[in-house]
């Protein structure tokens, strides 16, 4: 069976927020629920079970109750106020698309929902809480604040937000397929004697798995369950024997998969997800409690297993990718970059005269990669902006919302393509006719930014954050910033964004590996203007330096699609930041120029001319 993810419906499921009146409605369906629990709130978290970033309509619980559809988020509904919480990459979009009648918007980060409890939640309050939508993680601040306001967090089997959501959609039941070992690079059975043997080393009798990207890439499986990404919705335990219990929907399973998987996996129905953790009473079970669901831990509890807290076993080795996943990478890289060449070439012609709005240089360019014959979907919805919507840092274009582009305006278009062997992500902005000194100026600094990440060499061991202000300092020189990290881990024809790894302020503690994929995003918004950012994907590799007391490691750029040099000023590049620059767009146009056709490549000979 074809691996190709049915794609959702564009530019509608969600984007648009609900009219005044349905938020008034469902937030008062939402409080009648409340009532006859004798409850004075809920907490609506943007999430599922597996606590992924992207969901399915039936986990659209913070869209169909707010308005708000972006990716990361949390809405508090009480008796007689409510408030919605987004991070620096929505404060514009959430203004758009919520009724602050109703919510007040609140910053999740200087404003979070713990601090808000804390403020408004009386003495005797009863705050309710999805046990499946929320980590011990992220539950402790929560209940802390209220117990501290006199108030009590409440676990409920019966969540009054769905009980409100009278027409919410099924939970999704896409094919189950095995993902080919030559893409892979490395048995499932391996997979699963190795992190097993690592269990057994700890003395731990067996690893909860709720994260389904864990579970696809443990058994080398890909499904489609969620939009954009190839997940299977499924839970499994892995022993330290090497045998695992997937608890996985028989609705899924396609001809083949239960042979692909051999004798060491058991297929179990979801219903005996509860009781295969019950069968763990007396062992010692690992569990991650930033991954998965309080539930899970209420249940191993009450089953009298001995928790171990600690990260899920698989997103390490994931991470790293191995031979084969690389070599996937890079070409990938090469079809997706002449796909996106040919569609730069079009959107700055086309563009420029007004003949283009932001939805259809979204679908022009998924018709591009499609005409690869390799693109299974797309990696993410396309963030399409022009002019002041590009300035929205993680916009999303609806029927509402799209707009024409003009001369004169920058277009900022981050997309990205999932296919067999990869996950793409790749941003590029640029000129509609001649841009202003003030566009130049940050666009360059931008790109200073970016170029200081990709030529970077760092001792083994450094992390991500530390590597952060290699992008920002060109703009903090002038004053500026930009409110997102700089970058995100890649999967394998998995998630766009995963972890453990990342590069921005936060202090993630992961060091970086060699194998581990990152994106290269620095940018800068001008608020009502316009966007600019540059996004490479970048992965890790040993860096052979001659006289190294240490080992080192580098970055190895692997995007490939041209830079706007008529968005660069020359003068505030140091020589060295030239020739990288010149020398990356040679890679590109000899790469590329014989993937496209002879137009293409004509303009792609003047795109990537010498600085």
């Amino acid at each position: 069976m074809s691996e190709t993810i049915a794609p959702p419906s564009r530019f509608q499921t969600y984007d648009d927020p609900p009219p005044p009146s349905a938020t008034q409605s469902r937030v008062a369906a939402i409080r009648a629920q409340l009532a006859r629990r004798g409850l004075a709130g809920v907490i609506v978290p943007r999430g599922d079970a597996h606590m992924g970033e992207y969901v399915a309509p039936h986990d659209e619980r913070l869209a169909w109750a707010s308005g708000f559809t972006g990716s990361a988020g949390m809405a508090i509904v009480m008796t007689d106020r409510a408030a919605v919480f987004i991070d620096g990459r929505y404060t514009l979009q959430v203004r758009d698309q919520v009724d602050l009648s109703i919510f007040a918007p609140q910053h999740l980060i200087e404003e979070p929902p713990a601090q808000w409890l804390a403020a408004h939640v009386k003495p005797g309050d009863r705050i309710a809480y999805d046990p499946w939508l929320h980590t011990p993680s992220g539950l402790a601040p929560l209940a802390k604040a209220v117990a501290e306001a006199g108030g009590t967090l409440v676990a409920t089997a019966d969540s009054p937000v769905d009980a409100a959501w009278t027409d919410q959609p099924p939970p999704p039941r896409a094919p189950v397929v095995p993902h080919p070992i030559e893409i892979a690079g490395e048995a499932a059975s391996d997979k699963r004697a190795r992190i097993a043997a690592a269990l057994a080393k700890s003395k731990q009798d067996a690893a909860v798995l709720t994260l389904p990207e864990s579970i696809a890439w443990l058994l080398n499986i890909r499904g489609g369950d969620v939009g954009h990404v190839p997940l299977p919705h499924s839970f499994a335990v892995l022993k330290n024997d090497g045998a695992v219990d997937l608890f996985l929907d028989a609705r899924k399973v396609t001809d083949g998969l239960a042979a692909h998987l051999g004798n060491g996996v058991r297929l179990r129905a979801p219903e005996e997800f509860g009781p295969g953790l019950d069968e763990l009473a007396g062992k010692t079970v690992l569990a991650d409690p930033g991954t998965a669901a309080q539930w899970v831990f209420d249940r191993l509890e009450a089953a009298g297993a001995t928790i171990v807290r600690g990260a899920d076993p698989v997103l390490l080795p994931k991470a790293q990718k191995n031979a084969a996943e690389l070599a996937g990478v890079r070409a990938a890289h090469v079809r997706d970059g002449a796909a996106l060449t040919r569609f730069l070439r079009w959107v700055t012609k086309e563009g420029a005269a007004g003949n283009v709005t932001e939805i259809q240089a979204c679908e022009r360019l998924e018709d591009y990669r499609r005409e690869t014959g390799a693109l299974k979907d797309l990696s993410f919805d396309s963030i399409s902006g022009s002019g002041p919507n590009g300035a929205i840092v993680h916009y999303r274009v609806t029927q509402k919302t799209d707009r024409r582009l003009a001369a004169g305006e920058l277009f900022l278009i981050d997309s990205g393509g999932q296919y067999l062997d990869a996950t793409t992500d790749v941003t590029r902005t640029v000129a509609l006719a001649a841009p202003t000194a003030e566009m130049k100026d940050r666009f360059t600094r931008v790109l200073k930014g970016h170029i200081a990440l990709a030529t970077v060499r760092f001792p083994a061991g450094t992390t991500g954050a530390q590597l952060d202000t290699l992008a920002r300092a060109p703009l903090w020189e002038a004053g500026l910033d930009y409110d997102h990290g700089t970058g995100h881990g890649v999967g394998a024809y998995l998630s766009v964004h995963e972890g453990p790894q990342s590069i921005s302020k936060r202090p993630v503690a992961q060091p970086l590996l060699p194998g581990m994929i990152c994106s290269n995003e620095p940018g800068y918004y001008k608020t009502g203007g316009y966007g600019i950012r540059i996004e490479n994907l970048i992965v890790v590799r040993e860096a052979a330096i001659d006289g190294a007391e240490r080992p080192m490691l580098e970055f190895e750029t692997v995007t490939l699609a041209p830079i706007d040099v008529d968005l660069v000023e020359p003068a505030l590049l140091t020589d060295a930041e030239k020739a990288w620059l010149n020398a990356y767009h040679a890679r590109v146009r000899e790469t590329l120029t014989p993937l496209v056709d002879p137009d293409t490549a004509a303009w792609l000979k003047t795109a990537t001319r010498v600085l």
